[in-house]
């Protein structure tokens, strides 16, 4: 004790005497004093973790000795770095909370100060000068407002009943009833018809797509209306919305006798009796031919709430994120832009082409209103419904043969960046243009169904949670390839699969022009398109046959079929004879099977022949699919070395299955029951000239090599079946 009060008293002096010295002896003894030195993360330290941050922001002890080994730290470095990253991240979001508060007080006071004004100063409707001189009540300033509104709702009456009925509104024996806005559904959507306009109770669907016919601008109507691109009167648009959001709140709702369970118990099916009591104003007749396709699914996706609400109202976002499903997308109008910048409020005008992966289901072109609104803490839900019907119940467009009832998704947050998303889809459409093959298919929701979309947004997002993140997994590739190229690679096929299902259907995401040909029959629809100017494809015509047929093998197993490099011989030209030999393996989810993979066909000398064929597959509990594309490999080392894509040109074929029972008219539950559908498209470069002229040889050659494909398919199915 006595020696450790001499040291305390020893180190007590030589601090007062450091006090006690001047200031160059201080700056003497300080400099000879040791100094804490300070480590500096590297960038690719720092990346490392950015990217573990963004999955899992509380690591435990494991996983960060794990990352401490890896990048060379010791476990407090990584300790130390969390906590600060997460500080920081607290701070950056509450400043942008502060931020959003700040701008909607000052909204709110700019409202209220336009508020207070026109009070003060009420404004006559007609001439736009004062209207009374003096203060007038709230009360006679709402009645003017409201006349005024009516007065509006009469003229555009007078002027329907004057071109529908031949006659002015002053003619018709019984006055007819002004309806005033409301939320119901009927007023909007059009799905009654203005058969019964003299009886008091029909309502009227304002804002209809007249054609070439709208409305004239003169005094007398002073409302906007925009015909072909469905931009209704803004205050129908926003009461259809928020119509459209209740009834998909009501729908998506756990235990709602609206839905009841299919005899498998696999499947939600909607109580059409129930419906019609739940929402009497939105039934009407539907057009002869027309039925309806009503699903609903529940699941969970490695997707937070802000990203997913952001993708969906992005119309490109939205059709990357469902490339099998919406073959084009543009947003046509914005009416309101959200609150506070976030997108609660937003409100836009879409169109969209929504296709199944057959030339036996045209595609479905739709004009639709999308809706985004938070509905609680962590809750938010996106509604769709279209505004395409006209006053005799069908569609103003005749190549518009279906309507989207109100549809969409409701998102609730989860912990780690996981949301549970329920999804409704309800359609209806006209029946007759499907082929009686998957006319089945398509009612049961297996084609447009919300089992699809649910099961589509869980595998693109596990495969985007791969291609964002810098931990890619080692995969055994006799090729070696860096973690930027397979980041490249991945892109690649992600626009071959693109590429692959815009030359399937007829949609308007590429120009392709159809061929009639008689000699060909209506089992295979054959298309074709000049490139001049396109990098990502060869230049010259390229031709696209597809035909769908009903296989007796189960999805899952014709799936391992095609995908099987040493069967490859047995229905591949590609392949001269043998068998392929992948080498590289680039997995792109947790299904097996799920990868983007380069094959070299063995029975070619690789040395002479660089070709190798590039090929995506995933299955999900939708449907499978399986492109494919021969490329030289000298184009794919740029590539394999992280390099743009862009410009490596591609012409892809492929598979999409789909499960149907053993009679071939579709399986209702969606399982891998005794057969499904598969549909065979191909894409081959004719001639490289574009400015060449497309003969009937070149036609049946295609022909006839997507005929001797589908019957090698067909005799290997039977073999392994």
């Amino acid at each position: 004790m006595e020696g450790r009060n001499q040291m305390d008293v020893m180190e007590y002096e030589n601090l007062s005497g450091s006090e006690n010295l001047s200031g160059e002896e201080q700056e003497v003894v300080e400099d000879q004093r040791p100094r804490k030195r300070y480590h500096r993360h590297t960038p690719q330290q720092i990346q490392e973790l950015e990217s573990f941050f963004q999955e899992i922001p509380h690591p435990d002890e494991n996983q960060r000795l794990g990352l401490s080994r890896r990048l060379g730290l010791s476990s407090k470095q990584v300790k130390f770095w969390f906590q600060n990253r997460r500080t920081q991240m607290k701070t950056q979001v509450e400043r942008h909370e502060n931020l959003i508060l700040r701008q909607e007080r000052e909204n709110l006071l700019a409202e209220n100060s336009v508020m207070k004004e026109a009070i003060t100063n009420p404004m006559c409707n007609n001439c736009g000068g004062p209207a009374i001189p003096g203060r007038v009540s709230m009360e006679e300033h709402q009645l003017r407002a409201e006349n005024a509104r009516l007065k509006d709702e009469l003229n555009r009456m007078s002027y329907l009943t004057n071109k529908f009925l031949g006659r002015p509104l002053s003619s018709l024996a019984t006055p007819l009833a002004v309806p005033r806005f409301n939320s119901g559904l009927g007023l909007s959507v059009g799905r009654n018809g203005l058969g019964g306009l003299s009886t008091p109770a029909t309502t009227v669907p304002l804002g209809l797509d007249l054609g070439n016919g709208g409305l004239p601008t003169s005094p007398a109507m002073p409302m906007r209306m925009m015909g072909d691109d469905v931009q209704m009167e803004r205050t129908v648009l926003i009461d259809l919305a928020l119509a459209a959001m209740d009834e998909l709140m009501k729908m998506a709702q756990e235990d709602t006798p609206l839905w009841f369970k299919s005899l498998d118990g696999e499947k939600d099916l909607l109580n059409l009796e129930e419906y019609a009591r739940t929402f009497p104003a939105c039934i009407g007749s539907k057009p002869a031919g027309y039925v309806t396709e009503a699903t609903k699914e529940t699941g969970v996706v490695i997707i937070n709430n802000l990203a997913l609400r952001e993708t969906l109202m992005d119309a490109n976002r939205w059709a990357e994120m469902f490339p099998s499903l919406v073959a084009r997308a543009i947003t046509l109008d914005t009416i309101l832009s959200g609150t506070g910048g976030s997108r609660n409020g937003s409100l836009q005008v879409m169109h969209a082409e929504v296709q199944m992966l057959s030339p036996l289901v045209p595609v479905r072109a739709l004009k639709f209103l999308r809706f985004c609104k938070q509905q609680g803490e962590g809750l938010w839900a996106v509604v769709d419904v279209s505004t395409e019907m006209n006053r005799s119940g069908t569609y103003s467009n005749p190549s518009l043969l279906c309507r989207k009832l109100p549809s969409g998704c409701v998102v609730q947050d989860l912990p780690n960046g996981y949301s549970k998303v329920t999804w409704v889809e309800h359609t209806e459409y006209d029946e007759s243009v499907i082929d009686q093959l998957y006319r089945p298919l398509v009612n049961s929701g297996i084609g447009f169904g919300a089992h699809r979309w649910i099961a589509t947004l869980q595998r693109q997002c596990e495969c985007m949670a791969i291609l964002m993140s810098t931990l890619l997994p080692n995969d055994d590739n006799s090729v070696p390839i860096s973690p930027a190229g397979k980041r490249s690679m991945l892109k690649l096929a992600q626009r071959m699969t693109k590429n692959f299902c815009a030359g399937v259907c007829a949609s308007t995401a590429r120009k392709w022009d159809k061929l009639h040909i008689g000699a060909l029959g209506d089992d295979v629809k054959i298309m074709s398109r000049k490139n001049v100017s396109d990098p990502g494809e060869p230049l010259g015509i390229v031709l696209s046959a597809a035909t769908s047929i009903w296989m007796p093998i189960s999805r899952q197993r014709l799936f391992n079929l095609l995908r099987d490099e040493r069967m490859r011989s047995e229905w591949d030209i590609l392949s001269s004879g043998g068998p392929m030999q992948e080498i590289v393996h680039i997995a792109t989810g947790q299904g097996l099977g799920n990868c983007v993979s380069l094959f070299r066909p063995t029975a070619l000398n690789f040395k002479e022949n660089s070709m190798v064929i590039l090929q995506e597959a995933w299955t999900d509990d939708s449907s499978s699919l399986i492109v494919y594309a021969p490329v030289d490999m000298p184009s794919l080392e740029m590539v394999m070395n992280g390099g743009d894509s862009a410009y490596v040109a591609l012409l892809p074929s492929g598979f999409a299955i789909l499960p149907a029972d053993n009679s071939g008219n579709g399986s209702c539950d969606g399982n891998d029951g005794g057969g499904c559908m598969l549909t065979v498209a191909l894409q081959i470069l004719v001639n490289s000239i574009p400015t060449a002229k497309l003969t009937v040889e070149s036609v049946e050659t295609v022909n006839g090599l997507i005929t001797c494909t589908v019957r090698k398919i067909k005799a290997a199915a039977i073999r392994v079946a």
